[in-house]
């Protein structure tokens, strides 16, 4: 594992290599039985996932804590369909930015880019206009007092990692996700001071393509 991998994630707690094979996050996973597709628990997560896809705007600040109980914060920017902006704070370089087509994550010290189709990722499902959470999405569901907890994941894209999302149960606000690589090595993500219904410049979601096209043309040297 080389240095970018070990040390630096994304806002969804995912490495560079796991964004390559499914973006390591499971976002579906098993497929489960069909009686289990049709439980309570898939219809309540099906009206969570159907609340978050309405929110087409969104931005706060987040708390990162990894495997290792590292600690890292920024904030985070959400336009749907298509967009999002992580913004590390000092001292992580990083930036995490989708324009609706691609997804590239940089390293500002390293001045490196890497780039990837956003139709390849799990972005694609969480940030469409509609989220279809069909039963075999669905690994688990937890329905508390003060806690909605919805396991998903499909190995056919995320192998054996997880994500798990907690979200209130009277708003269906999300509170937080956590990331469950292939070796049970957890990376959470809390967000709070949630705004919706911003508008943002477009500037927000620039992926500086020049600055990715002039490092691939430096390798192919």
């Amino acid at each position: 594992m080389d240095r970018f991998e070990s040390e630096n994630q994304n806002g969804f707690g995912l490495t560079r290599r796991s964004l390559v094979g499914g973006m390591g996050a499971a976002l579906l996973m098993a497929m489960l039985p069909l009686d289990f597709a049709q439980s309570a628990g898939t219809d309540i997560a099906q009206k969570i996932a159907d609340h978050f896809s309405s929110v087409k705007t969104m931005s706060g600040e987040f708390v990162q804590f990894g495997p290792r109980g590292e600690q890292t914060g920024g904030k985070f920017f959400l336009e749907r369909p298509g967009k999002i902006r992580f913004n590390y704070e000092q001292p992580s370089p990083m930036r995490v930015i989708s324009d609706g087509k691609s997804v590239v994550i940089g390293n500002l010290k390293l001045k490196t880019w890497d780039i990837y189709p956003l139709s390849k990722t799990p972005l694609a499902l969480l940030l469409g206009n509609k989220i279809d959470l069909k039963g075999k999405m669905v690994r688990d569901v937890k329905e508390e007092a003060d806690l909605i907890t919805i396991k998903l994941g499909d190995r056919s894209i995320f192998a054996d990692s997880t994500i798990t999302m907690m979200f209130d149960p009277k708003t269906f606000e999300l509170r937080q996700w956590t990331i469950t690589d292939n070796q049970g090595k957890d990376t959470s993500v809390m967000i709070f001071n949630v705004q919706t219904g911003l508008t943002f410049d477009e500037k927000v979601f620039k992926v500086p393509y020049d600055a990715v096209h002039e490092q691939n043309s430096g390798r192919r040297r």
